[in-house]
């Protein structure tokens, strides 16, 4: 067996530990799940697609909640723009997320669905985009709890769309722009107190 580069054996991108094989690496793992259906995907398939044991896959992620995390976090590595939300450049900064998030949840089957039905979010990579976005709507002169308010109605409404578009759903004849979405969405954000009263 060839010996394991500083990358396997517990360099920046894999999991340090002993005994694991040099073959298997997070981003080997990584790649291995966004060419599946997350759906359906099991721990016991990957480990098959990977040409591992089930053992040997289970040293890296304990169960498909920690695959799941795993994906999360470089998918969330990938869509967050790099630079940070400026009061001048708030609007482009999400827009650029969006579109990212367009691109890379629809390029995984079964991704967007997912994330959107209820379920556990990974902490740290759910974590860091509420962030950004809330940062992006501070930039714009929301206060902290508008804000807030706005990350909710940002990151649902696109993750909801994804989710329509992936599934398909018959809503007409029209094929579902996103530009035209993402334009609507923004118009109406950051949210604003007062808000409309409910009707009577």
């Amino acid at each position: 067996m060839a010996a394991s580069t500083s990358q396997d054996a517990g360099g920046p991108a894999s999991r340090p530990g002993r005994g694991r094989p040099a073959r298997l690496s997070r981003e080997r793992i990584v790649a291995a799940a966004l060419e599946s259906n997350l759906e359906t995907l099991t721990v016991r398939e990957l480990a098959t697609r990977l040409g591992v044991t089930h053992g040997a896959l289970y040293r890296w992620i304990a169960d498909r909640d920690e695959l799941m995390d795993m994906v999360g976090e470089v998918l969330v590595d990938r869509i967050l723009p790099a630079d940070e939300p400026r009061p001048d450049g708030w609007e482009s900064w999400l827009r650029r997320l969006a579109w990212a998030m367009h691109d890379e949840f629809l390029a995984v089957p079964g991704y967007a669905t997912r994330t959107a039905r209820p379920h556990r979010h990974s902490p740290a990579a759910f974590g860091r985009l509420r962030a950004g976005v809330v940062r992006a709507f501070a930039c714009a002169g929301a206060s902290p709890e508008l804000a807030e308010q706005s990350w909710y109605i940002f990151g649902t409404s696109l993750v909801s769309w994804l989710a329509v578009r992936e599934g398909a759903m018959e809503l007409g004849d029209a094929d579902p722009r996103f530009d035209l979405f993402l334009d609507a969405l923004l118009r109406g954000l950051p949210a604003r107190d007062p808000a409309a009263p409910r009707p009577s």
